[in-house]
């Protein structure tokens, strides 16, 4: 006889029997319910950290790792920080920059602006605004020619083009208390980028930094230095490491981390909300099991009465019965990651071919800058999803074990 013994006796009541189709139907139900509660999951998870990456992707598209920025005035030295940074294995890229807050002027329309001076060539090494243009190009700014690059949402709102004039008004603090008097000068708007994030392509102008400084007041300095690492990971420890040979009372240093806190918070708040709210459909086929057990005792209570007047062992009654619920469970969580996995990994293949059929659209590209579902596979939320599956199908088969350990068997067989 196969042994031990409780397993025989649990996997041989998941067998089918002629007379117990319907708790077969409960079993196999509960079975597909794990499956689907697991893969549900898994391909939630996964898109939603296709999603996360894809912001992240695009926020450090058009801004630094990390940057260096004078606490107050200009930073002079800046020449000597790039070239600092430059000593560091992992930065790759340093660039020069200056940052003002303007109002942008088009006739009536007027918008505020984020108003970045760049050194074209320099910046290039740190973001990729440059891939990002839809009109003109960034090389534009290579020289002071009064250029300017605007963001397509920020251009559609002063109603302008490449070629068109708009006016730039910078507030400048005069000298007594309460004087804010404006500087005022006239752009030509050289180029148009599109990043797919309003925070950029709604508020932020680039303009040459010598032009910029000049109307911040800076002269030859400028507002701080923006670096580029070769790994996005190493930017809050790189940064750290480069700051802690700089004066803390005349620079301060952020790293997108930091910078972007507010977005990737969100997310992940989101991503644990949802994780929640479907490990709870996971638990609820789960805790189907409870039912097709409590079905079960019933059925075999006289053949559990046998087995305990031949000398059973409570403890062997609640085995039987916990091998039988955790199989289901265990079954039902394997379909489902192996279902779940199939899917994460080919939901840009299958959802296409879904919309087709249905005729619809679940993100259209004249709405969303995202015109597919991204889908990134953890395996720490793989093997998190199935120990769930599998802690939640024993805890399940708990009651149901304990109420077959105290059937009693002369009472089962009363009327036997």
């Amino acid at each position: 006889m196969f042994q031990p013994l409780e397993i025989f006796i649990g996997l041989r009541y998941l067998q089918t029997r002629q007379q117990n189709r319907f708790v077969s139907f409960i079993t196999l139900a509960s079975l597909i319910g794990v499956a689907l509660g697991v893969a549900a999951l898994i391909v939630v998870l996964s898109v939603m950290n296709g999603f996360e990456n894809e912001l992240r992707g695009r926020l450090l598209s058009m801004t630094s790792h990390a940057t260096v920025a004078a606490v107050r005035g200009g930073m002079d030295d800046w020449r000597e920080i790039i070239a600092r940074a430059h000593q560091q294995e992992n930065v790759v890229g340093a660039a020069p920059y200056v940052q003002l807050q303007g109002m942008l002027a088009n006739g009536a329309n007027l918008n505020g602006a984020l108003v970045r001076g760049i050194d074209p060539q320099l910046e290039k090494t740190v973001d990729q605004v440059g891939s990002f243009m839809v009109e003109g190009t960034l090389d534009s700014l290579d020289t002071p020619a009064n250029n300017i690059v605007l963001g397509r949402l920020l251009a559609l709102r002063l109603g302008i083009d490449t070629g068109d004039r708009v006016t730039l008004l910078v507030p400048q603090t005069g000298l007594s208390a309460g004087d804010i008097r404006p500087r005022v000068s006239r752009f030509t708007v050289s180029g148009i980028f599109e990043a797919g994030l309003q925070e950029h392509d709604g508020s932020l102008a680039l303009v040459n930094i010598y032009e910029a400084a000049t109307l911040a007041g800076l002269g030859d300095s400028v507002s701080g230095v923006r670096l580029q690492f070769d790994d996005v990971f190493a930017a809050p420890g790189g940064i750290k490491t480069l700051a802690a040979n700089l004066d803390s009372e005349r620079y301060r240093y952020s790293d997108w981390t930091v910078e972007n806190a507010s977005y990737f918070r969100a997310i992940r708040i989101e991503k644990t909300m949802m994780s929640i709210i479907l490990l709870l459909v996971v638990a609820v086929a789960v805790f189907n099991i409870v039912a097709t057990l409590m079905m079960v005792v019933t059925d075999k209570r006289s053949e559990i009465a046998i087995l305990r007047t031949l000398g059973l062992k409570p403890k062997s009654v609640v085995r039987i019965f916990m091998i039988q619920g955790v199989v289901i469970g265990w079954v039902g969580a394997l379909t489902g990651v192996g279902l779940g996995i199939l899917l994460a990994l080919n939901v840009g293949t299958i959802m296409p071919k879904l919309e087709a059929l249905f005729g619809f659209q679940v993100l259209p590209a004249d709405v969303y800058y995202i015109s597919q579902l991204p889908s990134d596979l953890h395996t720490a939320d793989v093997l998190f999803i199935a120990a769930a599956a599998f802690v939640l199908s024993v805890i399940a088969t708990i009651f149901p074990a304990r109420r077959a350990a105290k059937v009693e068997p002369a009472e089962a067989l009363r009327y036997d």
